[in-house]
């Protein structure tokens, strides 16, 4: 089977609208049900509403404290929204930091979880982002572990990242599998 990858030539938000649908179409195609979106002030995530709609979406945020002690950065309008539209909201420690992120700051030294997100990122930051938010999900239990799933990652703002993927738990992380790359800024 011979499958299209497609390469957008800057990494960013305005790759969003086309990540999305390349999702979509890949999801469709694949019979693939779950669709796993990070977001931090949530208008990812409610863009990607309009492109997404059929399919069970997961909304995976910054968690809580990431830029401020106690600030949640998911805007009360893009959560009112989510809600709305009956899309579960994910917030929990980042798997590939969390603790080890405090351990760096206070000992200046770093741990395995560090060094798996730096490899990952050796193939863009929306694949760390979409390996990382697919463990959080599962943890969660939110999504399948018997069927695969799409993760969408990014680079900054918006989506720019699109991965089939086999889910694992963080417990079992080498057992989650990139199935496919759908689209991946060069």
């Amino acid at each position: 089977m011979e499958v299209k990858v497609t390469y957008f030539p800057e990494k960013g938000v305005e790759n969003t609208e086309a990540t999305c649908r390349l999702a979509a179409e890949r999801a469709k195609k694949l019979g693939i049900k779950y669709i796993i979106i990070p977001t931090t002030s949530g208008a990812t995530a409610v863009k990607a509403l309009r492109f997404l709609k059929g399919f069970n979406l997961v909304v995976v945020t910054h968690v809580t404290g990431f830029k401020a002690p106690g600030e949640n950065q998911l805007l009360p309008e893009h959560r009112k929204t989510l809600q709305k539209s009956n899309v579960p909201i994910l917030t929990t420690t980042h798997v590939l930091s969390g603790v080890e992120r405090g351990i760096r700051k206070k000992l200046d030294t770093i741990g395995y979880a560090v060094i798996i997100a730096s490899a990952l990122r050796m193939l863009g930051q929306g694949v760390k982002v979409g390996v990382e938010i697919t463990l959080m999900a599962a943890d969660a239990g939110l999504i399948p572990m018997d069927k695969s799933v799409i993760a969408l990652g990014g680079t900054g703002r918006g989506v720019d990242t699109a991965m089939v993927v086999q889910p694992a738990h963080a417990n079992n992380i080498f057992d989650l599998y990139i199935q496919e790359i759908i689209c991946k800024p060069r």
